[in-house]
């Protein structure tokens, strides 16, 4: 096995205290062994051993690679209209779900593959290294299943069964029949390709007592719970998640104190999506709130043909800070370590010995520029699992 050392970092940004200064544990004039897939050293240049092969990143700053943990990219239509019509003033409402179901159950799986793959291309090239999707919108047994199929082929690292997104037309006035499929041949047949359950708690589309019956059959099931919740107001997602000790509820734009402090005393991981608030022109999600209660925060991109159709976790980066008032530490910290606590998972979201070697370099000698100059392009170069995109 071949090792890569990297040298000439500006600042590299470990997420692990010990290894240096504040929350990102911060190692200035650092280097970092990759061998094989994984970190096999972390430290000062000039504590730098022999490797095999050398690359020079030229003073530039080192983050761990995104770590995205709520996506939607398994769809095919458009919805550009809708996102037009929302601009001049149109509301926003869970019910435009239903616009790209018809579309995705129409389209085939090469299809479907593709957008899947140019997704993920663009995300990577964007420095997110490790990834959730979901399914949702087949709402059928055959679309949901394939969609958990393709998800799972397309490389996506942790796949999430959202059945439970919306009501189908064909179960319009008999949510409870829905909810039976959901929780029994539907779930069964996605079974094999995913590892989480998830289900959409918010007026318009799942009540609490709905919500509950699929995230405990997901649990029976044994998978993971996740939750959408209190995105289009305050509601039950929030209490419902905590409860049930869900990894993660998602959205979380309109909280309540009582929200705030049952998160902070849980470890149900806030994952805010700044990008969807943004694009929906709903307020901005509480982050500096959740952060000074004491609770734990992600960020996510939640890539989606209808209210957030991005793929640029570097911009949620930045919104993070300019509108949900989160420093440039806590958002990096919550787009790589945060997303990591979401799905669950130690070998991303960090650079540290024994963790995969998912790295992004910016082009820029701090971490601090990914606010300071929104909209700017930063990623210099990718390394997943080993290897450089």
């Amino acid at each position: 096995m071949t090792s890569t050392a990297l040298q000439g970092i500006s600042r590299l940004v470990t997420n692990d205290p010990t290894r240096g200064a504040g929350l990102l544990g911060v190692v200035e004039d650092a280097a970092v062994v990759i061998e094989g897939s994984t970190v096999s050293w972390v430290g000062p240049r000039s504590e730098l051993g022999p490797a095999d092969q050398l690359v020079d990143l030229g003073g530039r700053c080192v983050l761990p690679g995104w770590v995205d943990s709520h996506s939607h990219l398994v769809f095919a239509g458009d919805r550009s209209a809708e996102f037009g019509a929302r601009m001049a003033g149109a509301p926003y409402a869970a019910g435009g779900i239903m616009a790209t179901v018809g579309p995705t159950r129409a389209a085939t799986d090469e299809e479907l593959l593709a957008r899947v793959q140019r997704l993920l291309a663009e995300m990577i090239a964007g420095g997110t290294t490790c990834v959730e999707t979901k399914t949702g919108y087949g709402l059928d047994l055959v679309t949901e299943v394939r969609s958990a199929r393709i998800a799972r082929a397309a490389g996506v690292d942790e796949v999430t069964f959202l059945g439970a997104h919306l009501l189908p037309p064909e179960f319009a006035g008999d949510a409870d029949g829905y909810i039976d499929l959901v929780c029994g041949r539907m779930l069964a047949g996605v079974l094999p390709e995913v590892s989480w359950i998830d289900v959409f708690c918010e007026s318009g589309a799942f009540d609490e007592d709905q919500s509950r019956r699929v995230l405990e059959a997901g649990r029976a099931a044994g998978l993971g719970l996740r939750v959408h919740g209190n995105q289009l107001g305050t509601g039950p997602g929030v209490a419902l998640a905590v409860e049930l000790g869900a990894a993660s509820v998602d959205h979380c734009t309109y909280l309540s104190p009582q929200d705030i402090d049952a998160l902070a005393a849980s470890t149900t991981v806030a994952t805010l999506l700044p990008a969807c608030d943004l694009s929906t022109r709903q307020a901005a999600a509480p982050g500096r709130a959740l952060v000074d209660a004491g609770a734990t925060v992600a960020l996510a991109a939640n890539c989606n043909p209808g209210s957030s159709y991005t793929t640029s976790m570097s911009l949620v980066v930045a919104l993070a800070v300019l509108q949900c008032r989160m420093t440039v530490a806590e958002a990096v910290w919550s787009a790589t370590a945060g997303g990591a606590a979401a799905l669950g998972r130690t070998d991303v979201g960090r650079i540290v010995a024994g963790a995969r070697a998912d790295l992004h370099v910016l082009d820029a000698p701090a971490e601090d520029y990914l606010a300071y100059r929104v909209g700017v392009p930063l990623t210099h170069a990718v390394w997943k699992a080993g290897t450089r995109y």
